[in-house]
């Protein structure tokens, strides 16, 4: 994922897993959790009730697609709590949606192998 610069699963249970990370761009570094439940193979709910986020969610749909291959749905809302950090990182946060999509195709032709069909 683009803007995150370290990310570590801290515990797994079942369908759910929580994760410490950091993000950043430049010097700027702001490390938080989240909570992310698997719903295989169709859904990933990402949340934070983080005191850096005001609110934080992220999901992630999954469903086979008409000629074969899957169509991928990505999706994120959050706002910072502070001000300032919501000034400095939310728009460079929110651009990363483009660049996050493609580190999933990247990552899931390196597990797969290349396909003819855009994912």
């Amino acid at each position: 994922m683009p803007w995150v610069v370290a990310a570590t699963i801290s515990r797994h249970q079942d369908r759910t897993i929580w994760v410490e990370m950091t993000i950043g761009t430049g010097p700027l570094r702001r490390r938080f959790s989240t909570v992310g439940v698997l719903d295989r193979p169709g859904r990933i709910d990402v949340s934070s009730d983080d005191p850096l986020f005001e609110r934080f969610k992220q999901t992630w749909t999954f469903e086979p697609a008409p000629k074969g291959g899957t169509i991928v749905t990505y999706h994120i809302d959050f706002e910072f709590r502070s001000r300032p950090l919501q000034f400095l990182m939310g728009s460079m946060f929110a651009d990363q949606v483009d660049r996050t999509a493609a580190a999933f195709r990247r990552r899931a032709r390196q597990l797969w192998g290349p396909s003819s069909k855009p994912i």
